[in-house]
């Protein structure tokens, strides 16, 4: 079985980026995917990049990552370009935009925000269309040879962990009519709640956890038995907009054999982290909007100014 772990808005914030590497080493994971947003918002976009550059097998382009090669006017951007160099700019501008990978028989396509453009976001609440829209094949993701869309679809962008089942309309409905439905979703927060709990939809179809550890902040759900389509947000490094201030990944678990049969695994891991460490970094370089990053990951908040 192989095993790919799976990050995503490192925003610049080194502290963070290291315990998930250093976890990821832990646990014996060699191939590692980045769904982008290395840069911003931290103090320590320059050297994210280099780690990020020298760790992971694929990195896919963030809205972040994007806009920094853009012409900067507030103090904030300029500071973030300033400290990244030319030859990083140009790396963040030429990063492709999605990654498809088979696993047990099942196409899974990754990008940062949709399929459609790195700025183009899918918020938790979207509607079932705007959902379904994310398994389309576009301009920007590329058609395969065979036509064929994803059957899981991974992204980051939101900050949000969360997985989803969705009924595929090439197979619920389709003939019947029936409006599309969701199957089921949970929430991916761990440590919001207290151990034993488990937060879930009553909807039929709703996922059931395979594996729940609140001590280590890890959740795994099995995937391969079940029938639609599985969208899922891996969450955030180094930003968490879910309130929970720690570092957030997904692994994901499948048989790069065709000819073996085999189920797909979705495991979401938590990773504690030295905030004050990463608050210390942003002040002492003077990083424009230091207060903002302190408030957003000391609380896992999202912060927009005073």
């Amino acid at each position: 079985m192989e095993k790919i772990a799976i990050i995503s808005d490192i925003h610049g914030n080194l502290p963070a980026l290291e315990a998930v590497l250093h976890d990821i080493e832990r646990r014996g994971l060699t191939r590692i995917f980045c769904l982008g947003d290395l840069v911003g918002k931290g103090p320590s976009s320059a050297e994210v990049v280099d780690l990020i550059r020298l760790t992971c097998e694929a990195v896919v382009q963030g809205n972040w990552d994007l806009g920094i090669t853009m012409p900067q006017e507030l103090p904030a951007g300029l500071w973030q370009q300033q400290s990244l160099g030319d030859e990083r700019l140009a790396y963040l501008k030429q990063i492709p935009f999605s990654i498809d990978v088979m696993l047990s028989g099942k196409l899974i396509r990754l990008f940062h925000a949709s399929a459609k453009s790195v700025f183009h976001r899918l918020k938790r609440e979207a509607s079932k269309n705007e959902r379904l829209a994310m398994f389309e094949n576009t301009e920007m993701t590329g058609i395969p040879y065979d036509g064929t869309e994803p059957d899981i679809v991974g992204y980051g962008d939101i900050h949000i962990p969360y997985m989803l089942t969705l009924s595929n309309p090439s197979e619920r409905g389709a003939s019947t009519g029936a409006p599309v439905e969701d199957l089921g979703e949970r929430n991916a927060g761990l440590g919001a709640r207290k151990a034993g709990d488990v937060e879930q939809s009553t909807d039929l179809g709703t996922v059931s956890l395979a594996e729940q550890n609140t001590s280590t902040g890890t959740q795994r759900a099995s995937l391969g038995d079940r029938q639609g389509l599985i969208l899922f947000n891996v969450g955030s490094v180094g930003v968490p907009y879910d309130g929970i201030p720690q570092a957030c990944y997904c692994v994901i678990e499948g048989e790069t054999d065709p000819a073996v049969q085999a189920g797909v695994s979705l495991q979401f891991v938590r990773v504690p982290y030295d905030i004050k460490r990463a608050v210390q970094m942003a002040y002492e370089v003077k990083m424009p909007d230091s207060r903002r990053y302190e408030l957003e990951i000391t609380t896992g908040l999202v912060h927009l100014g005073d």
